[in-house]
């Protein structure tokens, strides 16, 4: 479904990604794992479009994104969610989930709103609240929600359990599994590896703008304990 290689990004005169080659197939879940500054949070954003590339390229099911902006990309059914959350503030939690929703037909958002309610109570719960009165797990409870509000077939998701208590992680972690039984195909990074092994079928290890090593769950976890990743 995605396919990236040999991506170089660069900000300036400073190399944030240089020859990074991956793949993600439909259906999996696939972990992209390193310290801060590894280069993991350049990736996504190139994929999404947030950062051009410098050279290689990146393809989603077979088509060349270089020249698509942002909405286009999410057009094609590709969602994400930013790291440190980055919610409106000043919007209620429904009007946050539905942000995303623009170019939707509305009876599909809503059909949409009523599945993620069921996946995520606290959508219910707290529909009309402000979504700065939320605590940083809701918080990105809420964000998630935002990212899969058109259901994409790739979700992007960056530091998802980024400073959240466990009961969070925990919560968070549950909710992706319901969207990986839905079928959602997954691409997310962490620094906090070993609860987003539990999620994922693959992984890559990235350091100082490269991928260093990659393979199954099981491979790279001892890979990863070996080398203090985790």
């Amino acid at each position: 479904m995605l396919k990236v290689e040999r991506l170089g990004v660069r900000y300036g005169g400073i190399t944030a990604l240089r020859e990074v080659s991956i793949e993600v197939q439909q259906g999996e879940t696939v972990l992209l794992v390193g310290s801060n500054g590894a280069g993991k949070s350049s990736l996504i954003n190139a994929v999404i479009g947030l950062v051009p590339a410098a050279s290689g390229s990146i393809r989603f099911e077979g088509q060349d994104l270089a020249k698509l902006a942002c909405p286009a990309r999410a057009r094609m059914g590709i969602g994400y969610s930013p790291e440190g959350r980055r919610i409106f503030r000043s919007l209620s939690v429904t009007e946050n989930v539905l942000s995303s929703t623009l170019g939707v037909p509305q009876a599909k958002a809503r059909e949409n709103l009523a599945w993620m309610q069921q996946v995520f109570p606290l959508l219910s719960e707290r529909g009309d609240q402000p979504a700065n009165q939320l605590s940083g797990g809701q918080q990105q409870v809420v964000a998630l929600a935002r990212a899969v509000s058109t259901l994409p077939k790739l979700l992007l998701l960056d530091e998802p359990f980024l400073g959240l208590a466990p009961v969070w992680i925990g919560r968070i972690s549950e909710a992706i599994r319901e969207l990986q039984r839905r079928g959602t195909t997954i691409l997310m990074t962490e620094q906090m590896a070993r609860p987003a092994l539990k999620l994922a079928d693959r992984a890559y290890v990235m350091r100082s703008g490269e991928v260093r090593r990659s393979g199954t769950v099981d491979e790279i976890r001892e890979l990863a304990l070996a080398e203090e990743y985790l």
